[in-house]
This record gives structure tokens, sequence and C-alpha cells, in this order.
């Protein structure tokens, strides 16, 4: 279900900061209309931190309000309070999500013990697939290799996001794993090396501003035509690079904004970008034509 390449979609706000709902379902119709596998509201990179409780339902109901069936919805439902965690991921459930992602507790650094506990309380509440999602550089804490291995084990555990940017631990992952579980690359430019493994796909930033080039590339990569895949990775490679020059989800937004699909809006701590990086950003979209082809597409 969760094979192939996913997005880790932005949320959209109102010049008042608030949830702008005619925004966001724009924007999940213009990925599955682009063929996107499936959709990952509610993340890091939808700035799940600052939504309140009813607007993270809310999110997740718009977005299986517009997927209708068409494409797996892989909701968000992670933090430092597993009992918390929970509850939202059995009122996720109950909203008709098809599975669950969720990061690792951040600040207060549990042992991997604390880590399997964790995940195994959670796997237990729900009946849904849950796929972890291991990012120690904004958490704080990895997920070790054997500790995925023991998680894997558990039969609704079915993946995990690996967005920790060390191939040699991916390789472990993959090496340890039994074959159906899925390994997903959580950075959009290590996809290709993951993929290349035994990686099963993406859950991407880039993919907010250009879906069906990075459906095509992950495509591509898992049949085996590398030159395809490769061909695009490098293309979109500086596209990949500049969502990163601040932040995420600072630049994929200010990009979306520019491309005119979104209010270039963040809720704090999050602020817009450095006007030398807005520069970086747009001599970027300018490069790959996509401010062009969203306006002459609007136009349309």
């Amino acid at each position: 279900m969760f094979t192939g390449t996913g997005t880790a979609l932005v949320t959209p706000f109102r010049t008042d900061g608030s949830l702008d709902e005619q925004a966001l379902r724009s924007l999940v119709q213009r990925q599955i209309d682009r063929g996107i596998n499936f959709l990952v509201p509610c993340g890091t990179t939808g700035e799940s931190p600052t939504l309140t409780h009813s607007e993270h339902l809310r999110v997740v109901e718009l977005t299986l309000e517009i997927a209708k069936g068409k494409v797996p919805v892989l909701a968000g439902a992670g933090g430092y309070n597993t009992a918390e965690v929970i509850s939202l991921a059995i009122e996720l459930e109950k909203l008709g999500a098809d599975g669950i992602l969720s990061v690792t507790p951040y600040y207060n650094k549990p042992t991997q013990e604390g880590l399997f506990q964790h995940f195994k309380a959670i796997a237990s509440a729900v009946n849904l697939p849950i796929i972890l999602y291991s990012v120690q550089g904004r958490t704080g804490v990895n997920i070790d290799p054997p500790t995925v291995l023991r998680l894997s084990e558990i039969p609704n555990i079915v993946g995990i996001k690996e967005a920790s940017g060390n191939i040699s631990q991916m390789g472990a992952i993959l090496n340890l794993v039994a074959k159906d579980f899925l390994v997903l690359s959580g950075d959009d430019s290590l996809t290709l090396p993951l993929i290349a493994m035994g990686g099963r796909g993406l859950i991407s930033v880039a993919s907010n501003e250009i879906p069906a080039e990075m459906t095509r590339l992950v495509r591509s990569a898992l049949s085996g035509d590398f030159t395809e895949a490769r061909r695009l990775h490098f293309q979109y490679l500086s596209l990949m690079d500049i969502n990163f020059v601040e932040s995420n989800p600072i630049p994929v937004k200010a990009a979306l904004a520019e491309m005119g699909l979104l209010q270039a809006v963040w809720r704090l701590p999050l602020v817009s970008p450095k006007p030398e990086s807005l520069a970086r950003i747009r001599a970027i979209l300018e490069s790959l034509n996509l401010i062009e082809r969203v306006h002459v597409a609007r136009s349309n």
C-alpha cells in the first residue's frame, strides 16, 4: 500500500494563520491528478507540532475526503507522550486513515528499549499498518537496526521511513528485516541508493512541488530503469537540495507560494526564509521552468 512515492504534505495557512482548507483541497487534488502513490498529511513537513488537535484531525479528514480511496493516506501520529499518540492514532483510525506514520519521541530521548515499548504500545492499540519514522537530526534519537528488526516482527508495524542520512544504517536495516518490510527513504536525494539496496520507495518533500516527476523517478528505479531514474535525479537534485537551504518546510512552502499554490504563511517558531534564500529558491524554480509551468496550467 505504501510502496512508491508518498508526499509529505505541507499544511497551507491563510494570512490570519488559520487553516486554508480550500488550498489544502487543491494541493491534495493536484497530487492525485499527477499520479502520486500515497499521501502523508500531518508530518513534520505539515508543521504538525503547531497544529491543534482539531486541526490535525481536520487536515487528515480533508485529505481522506479528496483522496476518496484513489490513493492511500498515511496520517502522521507521533510524539513524546505515548498515551497521547495512542489516543490520536485511535481517532485517525476511526476517521478512515489507511495507516499511521509515527516519528520517534523527541526531547525525552528514550533508550532503544523505550523506543521498542513505545511503538509496541501504539501498534497494540490500533489495527492500522504503522510506518516508523526515524529522523535523529530532528528528534535526537535514532532507531538502531536491531530495534527496527524487533519492531518489524510486530505484525502491523510494516515499514520505516529512514531519514537518518546514514546509508550504512539503511543497508544494515535492509540486511536484517524480512523482504516484505518496507524501507522508505526520508530524504529525496538518497532515494536512488536506498532503492538500489532494496528500498521500496520514498516519502518526499520535493513531490509537493513536482509530484509527477518524483513518482516517475521512483517508479523507474523500482522497475530497474536506473538510467531514467538517474536522469530525473540529477535534473531535480537542485530542487531537492534547495528545499533544505533552511529548516523544512520553510523552503518548500516558499516555493509553493512562488508557484501560486498557497499563501506564504508559516506558524511560529517557523518564519519566512531569508531574502537570499528566497532568491535562490526562485532561481531554481525558474531554471526548472516550474513557475511558468504552473502559471500556464492555471491560465488554461
